[in-house]
């Protein structure tokens, strides 16, 4: 049987980010993560994937049902016997604020328990300053959250930041002044924002929490196993195993940036320098092209010609290695590719990517896949608000869902 805390899950808990009580509880972390997973499931097909008894399941159901965490849908009719009912997420049963810290821009997003963002804005700067993050930040405080009533509010879980480690490292890329270099360097964003925010915060490595984006907004077909890339200003990445984001004992697991690639002059160079946004917009302004447009529209491009064409070709050779690498070490079933980039130019990047594995000498590696990733050029923000749902409304490392004796 499930066990419950002495107290039910209120609006209070869940703007205290749910602490020790209702849906951090292991039984319902598990029927919440199997029902995101499949979209709706009546309670018996729960009860069978889980393992769960009927009771169990229904006593889990009704609670997060009277918590607001679960919608019961309308009865499936049709069938012989009684109508089974189907649950599904409650898109108001909680929300969250995520913040993207980036090198050409910064974004705050607010964002629904089925991961919808309700409001996002985006704030391009030459390079980030500990003051432009905090004031975002207070913005997305103060101009997103009044667009949910009163009831709303209290259920807002936490306030999710991705950003890249030790942005004081980066003085070429960054092109930020010494003085702002040893400012993030006495920097503490996380307790920052800490100190302006209502709610807990969360932090974590910016290609890490896209990765969480992927997980657990993903379309789901990318398996258990697999490596996730995104191409921002600079290329990063993270892990997913056995189901669970692996971040790593240092938070930099499937980091990628630092993974060497040859340099075309029988050396080698790391990923970062052929694999990055920040090559094509040197490419760009080479050509005379203004680079701005890549970090003000990063949804809509437009027509950049031959020297976009020629990054596609570098970058994907440069994947290629890193798939063929990475999945040497790790039995990966998929290598996704995602990016602050349009839609038009990721299936390019992965179609090119593919094409590149034909010069490689893939004995003895299993099969594996190159596949598009589903969030798109805001999957950094969108991790960043995933973070307090993973902490609060996922699953324990452990559970085990037991898919095989499903139909």
């Amino acid at each position: 049987m499930v066990r419950r805390g002495t107290a039910r899950t209120s609006l209070d808990d869940l703007s205290r980010g749910t602490n020790q009580t209702g849906v951090r509880l292991y039984n319902e972390r598990l029927v919440l993560s199997l029902i995101r997973r499949h979209g709706s499931l009546p309670k018996a097909d729960i009860a069978r994937r889980t393992g769960l008894s009927p009771q169990t399941i229904s006593t889990i159901a009704n609670s997060l049902e009277d918590d607001g965490i679960l919608l019961r849908l309308d009865p499936l009719r049709g069938k012989v016997g009684q109508p089974l009912v189907p649950y599904a997420l409650n898109p108001r049963g909680a929300f969250f604020l995520g913040l993207k810290i980036g090198r050409r821009s910064s974004d705050v997003v607010l964002m629904d328990f089925i991961g919808t963002v309700l409001g996002r804005i985006h704030q391009p700067h030459p390079y980030p300053t500990p003051e432009i993050i905090r004031t975002l930040a207070q913005r997305g405080i103060d101009e997103l959250t009044p667009a949910l009533d009163d009831t709303d509010r209290r259920r807002i879980a936490g306030f999710g930041i991705a950003s890249p480690f030790e942005l004081w490292n980066w003085e070429s890329q960054l092109g930020a002044p010494p003085d702002v270099l040893e400012a993030w360097r006495q920097a503490d964003v996380r307790a920052d924002i800490a100190g302006i925010s209502p709610w807990p915060v969360y932090f974590h490595n910016d290609g890490t929490a896209a990765c969480a984006a992927e997980l657990v907004l993903g379309n789901g077909q990318h398996g258990d196993d697999f490596l996730y890339i995104f191409l921002g200003s600079f290329i990063g990445g993270g892990v997913v195993l056995n189901g669970h984001l692996f971040p790593g004992r240092t938070g930099y697991g499937g980091a990628i940036g630092p993974l060497p690639v040859p340099n075309g002059s029988g050396g080698f160079q790391q990923i970062l320098r052929s694999a990055s946004i920040y090559v094509l917009a040197e490419r760009l302004e080479a050509a005379g092209a203004d680079p701005q447009m890549l970090w003000r529209e990063p949804g809509q491009w437009g027509d950049l010609g031959q020297p976009l064409t020629d990054w596609i070709d570098q970058a994907a050779r440069s994947l290629a290695l890193a798939a063929v690498t990475a999945v040497s070490i790790i039995d990966f079933r998929t290598v996704v590719i995602d990016g602050a980039f349009p839609k038009s130019v990721r299936a390019d990047l992965v179609r090119a990517t593919h094409a590149a594995l034909a010069e490689f000498d893939l004995q003895g590696l299993a099969p594996f896949s190159i596949a598009e990733g589903t969030i798109g050029f805001g999957a950094r923000e969108i991790g960043g608000a995933c973070l307090p749902l993973l902490a609060n409304f996922t699953q324990d490392r452990e559970v085990l869902f037991k898919e095989n004796t499903a139909p």
